[in-house]
C-alpha cells in the first residue's frame, strides 16, 4: 500500500531514515520554500489546522484525543476522491488487494 512518502522540510521529521530503516519506505523532501510541490501536505496541513491551532503542543494531547483527529481527517469526503471520504476508498482497495491476494495463494481445504 506504500512506497515512499514526502514532507515538508520541518523538523518534525528528522527521523525520517527510520522508515527506510524499519520498513523499506522511500523518503523525499520538498524543495526549501516550495509548498506547490507537496500540495496534499499543505492540504492536510490545514484540515488539522481546523481544530489543532499552530501553537498547540501535541505532547499535551492523549492518544485517545490523538485518534479522534485521525479519525475526523480520514472521515472527511474530499472531491478529489468523488466525495468519497480517505477511509472508504481505503477499505474499498485493501479488499480487492486482498482478494487478490487470496487468488495467488490459495487457501486449501482440509
Amino acid at each position: 500500500m506504500r512506497r515512499s512518502i514526502t514532507f515538508d522540510n520541518g523538523t518534525e521529521f528528522s527521523e525520517h531514515w527510520r522508515l527506510n530503516e524499519d520498513i523499506g519506505m522511500a523518503t523525499f523532501f520538498c524543495d526549501t520554500h516550495s509548498p506547490w510541490q507537496k500540495g496534499a501536505v499543505e492540504n492536510g496541513i490545514g484540515r488539522l489546522r481546523r481544530t489543532l491551532p499552530r501553537k498547540t503542543d501535541l505532547t499535551k494531547l492523549s492518544n485517545s484525543d490523538i485518534l479522534a483527529h485521525v479519525r475526523r481527517y480520514n472521515a472527511t469526503p474530499r472531491k478529489c476522491l468523488d466525495y468519497q471520504t480517505p477511509a472508504e476508498v481505503f477499505s474499498a482497495l485493501s479488499k480487492t488487494l486482498h482478494f487478490n491476494r487470496d487468488s495467488i495463494f490459495p487457501h486449501t481445504r482440509e
